[in-house]
């Protein structure tokens, strides 16, 4: 607890690109960028809180938004500090979901020569958007969502795609795309009837645009926890956050990238590709300093891991 107490002592304002870290030889250093939608701070040395930042909007998602989401995670992913993130909502929100303004003259202005080159390259399009999400299941790093207020149309889309959703008991979801005359196509489809197991909950949500509050949100197994207010929330995906951060990054990161890929394999190849991942990580030396620290009954707290 205390390293956590330290840890959440440490969050700043500042985006990360400009904080000085001390990077251990060789090891990647994220990219300086600026981002107009996202506010990166760290907490502690392992730990990023990404903020939808675009409150006076709702966090609506801009043009700008889906492609910053992209730059931030591909930094993120090659960031060897960052072992855990926590994705929030600046604002009364979490986000309003798309900003219909911007994206509707984005998509309306694709132009072609007939009908076939424009469909190709609103596929082309579509591809790139449903990539900002994407990115985080391809992050090695968890990611936690923390929603608190509306999560709406694509902010769906954007916590299905995270490894661990938390939420405030104000908290309401809701698949909005079929009310403005679309399917949703950027993730929800496919991953929300994974996550909950029901597809007729699913249907029933996709069909009708009906919001569902926290509570159900539990239930059906959207979310893990769900929490009084977006302070304690945000504590609470914090600490979690810097829990997982303490841990082996060969073993956590092992971990993810074999869960997402055994949701879409059958456990025969599941089992193939874990064999051939573990025979070289089994080979770590963070084995050796997680069973010796376990051996006198120390916490992983207490175990120094390298980079990855």
């Amino acid at each position: 607890m205390a390293a956590i107490a330290a840890g959440l002592r440490t969050l700043r304002t500042r985006p990360f690109w400009l904080l000085t870290r001390t990077m251990a030889s060789g090891a990647a250093e994220p990219k300086r960028s600026s981002f107009e939608t996202l506010r990166v701070t760290p907490v502690g040395d392992h730990v990023l809180h990404v903020e939808l930042n675009r409150p006076q909007k709702r966090n609506a998602m801009s043009i700008a938004f889906w492609r910053e989401m992209v730059e931030c995670f591909q930094d993120i992913s090659q960031d060897s500090s960052c072992h855990a993130v926590v994705i929030s909502g600046a604002g009364p929100i979490f986000t309003a979901g798309i900003d219909l303004m911007e994206m509707g003259n984005d998509f309306l202005s694709v132009g072609g020569e007939d009908t076939a080159r424009k469909a190709w390259r609103l596929q082309q399009k579509i591809r790139a958007y449903q990539e900002s999400f994407s990115v985080l299941e391809k992050c090695p790093k968890p990611v936690i969502a923390a929603v608190h207020g509306a999560c709406i149309g694509g902010g769906v889309d954007l916590v299905c795609a995270c490894d661990i959703r938390y939420c405030s008991q104000d908290a309401w979801f809701q698949v909005k795309e079929v009310d403005i005359g679309l399917a949703a196509d950027v993730g929800t489809l496919q991953r929300l009837p994974k996550i909950v197991g029901s597809q007729s909950l699913v249907n029933e949500l996709a069909f009708t645009a009906r919001k569902m509050m926290a509570p159900e949100a539990q239930s059906c197994g959207l979310v893990s926890r769900v929490f009084p207010d977006k302070a304690a929330l945000l504590q609470g995906a914090l600490e979690l956050a810097v829990t997982i951060a303490a841990r082996s990054p060969v073993a956590v990161q092992g971990t993810k990238v074999n869960l997402v890929y055994s949701r879409d394999h059958p456990v025969p190849d599941s089992l193939r590709f874990m064999a051939a991942w573990n025979m070289s990580m089994l080979q770590t030396e963070d084995i050796l300093k997680s069973v010796q620290a376990v051996m006198e009954k120390k916490g992983p707290e207490a175990v120094t891991y390298s980079k990855l």
